[in-house]
């Protein structure tokens, strides 16, 4: 009887361990995503080597949009934050895409700031804004016969710094200048106030 008993339990436990292991293994290469962040409905995910904006809503899951990655760049500090903006439920996305283009003689270190603002109940993307700082090393040679060389280091920069106020407000900051946008709960998009400083 106990020889029975102990049979029997090493099989069921054996079974047990079995499933458990089968489940994980099957639900990882069902998925194949990787969850950046999260935010109420939305959630934002890698994907085959894409990125995908998703919409929640119980069961259903739909893709907001899609870009690929580029192999070059790694993708990193994505945030989702809900906010409201004239009584209008939106939310802000922002991520951080880096690569580095390298020769023999020049090295370029890129790092680009995308933001983004959607509207969920409209399926849109309200403002899109993207920001790229170049950090360049250069073997530079003095005179034409190439025996003399320094090493030349400079910065550029393309497009606006973004920043969202806590009252919903945008602001679009240049070089030399700045505007600030207002969201228009009417026309569903974000207007300029007052004008550049």
């Amino acid at each position: 009887m106990k020889k029975t008993f102990l049979l029997f339990a090493l099989v069921l436990m054996t079974a047990v361990g079995y499933s458990q292991k089968k489940k994980k293994s099957s639900s990882k290469s069902a998925t194949n995503s990787e969850v950046l962040a999260k935010s109420d409905k939305i959630s934002a995910e890698i994907v085959k080597n894409e990125f995908h904006l998703y919409l929640n809503e119980g069961v259903k899951k739909e893709v907001l949009f899609t870009r690929p990655i580029d192999s070059k760049k790694k993708l990193s500090e994505c945030k989702i934050t809900s906010f409201k903006a004239k009584d209008t439920q939106l939310y802000y996305i922002s991520w951080i895409e880096k690569g580095t283009n390298k020769t023999d003689l020049k090295t370029e270190d890129i790092t680009s700031i995308v933001s983004e603002i959607w509207d969920v109940s409209t399926k849109s993307r309200v403002v899109t804004n993207t920001q790229t700082t170049t950090n360049i090393t250069e073997k530079v040679f003095l005179g034409g016969s190439k025996d003399v060389s320094e090493t030349q280091q400079r910065r550029r920069s393309e497009g606006y710094e973004f920043k969202l106020l806590p009252n919903g407000d945008i602001v679009f900051k240049g070089k030399s200048s700045e505007t600030k946008q207002t969201y228009d709960g009417i026309a569903k998009k974000y207007v300029a106030t007052g004008g550049k400083k």
